[in-house]
């Protein structure tokens, strides 16, 4: 009987420690599961809100690529688009005509130092530059075709910053920079590492 007694104590004693180990481990499933439930909702729906919103940076890009303006039109900066071909077409009028003087003085080079037996390989010698010095008819051959090629070079500039324009202001659209602006605070319980519980501290910038 004796060993009977001792056999019960011993097994409530065991019971009572498992018991209260079992009460007393945490179990943040349910709340861990609500949190995650509502940070997925918020995100879906700010994605939700900000692609039908504002244009994918990246379609914009290349529509400007295609046809220079374009993405200013589809960021409602259609202000641009004058000033944009403006320059272009400066630019092709400046390229046309140092690109005509070039030929001019490249012809009138080739026949000047081939004399009577030019086969006017690059066309006649214009009235203005016959009787010009070689020398210097070869000079201004050579600075003519060097502006000529930096043209093309500053056009190329100009189609690429038109894409760079449209695709960086497509992105900074949804940014709000106004003076009138305010910020919350949100507090609420979360789980941090080890399955433990803490508070989570959000900001959010809102227009009054």
């Amino acid at each position: 009987m004796k060993w009977v007694n001792l056999f019960l104590v011993f097994f409530f004693i065991t019971f009572n420690s498992y018991a209260q180990q079992s009460l007393l481990q945490p179990n943040y499933s349910l709340l861990e599961n609500r949190l995650h439930q509502y940070s997925t909702q918020n995100f879906s729906q700010e994605d939700t809100t900000q692609s039908s919103e504002y244009p994918n940076p990246t379609s914009v890009l290349y529509k400007s690529l295609i046809i220079p303006g374009w993405g200013q039109v589809i960021n409602n900066q259609i202000w641009k688009v004058p000033i944009i071909y403006g320059v272009f077409a400066g630019l092709g009028v400046y390229t046309s005509y140092v690109n005509g003087q070039y030929k001019d003085y490249r012809a009138a080079y080739y026949n000047t130092t081939q004399g009577e037996d030019s086969d006017l390989k690059f066309g006649p010698t214009p009235e203005r530059l016959e009787g010009v010095n070689a020398n210097q008819l070869q000079s201004n051959r050579n600075n003519l075709r060097n502006r000529r090629d930096l043209m093309f070079v500053i056009i190329g500039l100009a189609y690429g910053l038109n894409a760079i324009d449209a695709y960086i202001f497509a992105h900074m659209r949804n940014f709000d920079v106004s003076d009138d602006l305010s910020a919350r605070a949100t507090v609420q319980p979360t789980i941090l590492a080890e399955r433990s519980l803490g508070i989570q501290v959000k900001f959010s910038f809102l227009k009054k």
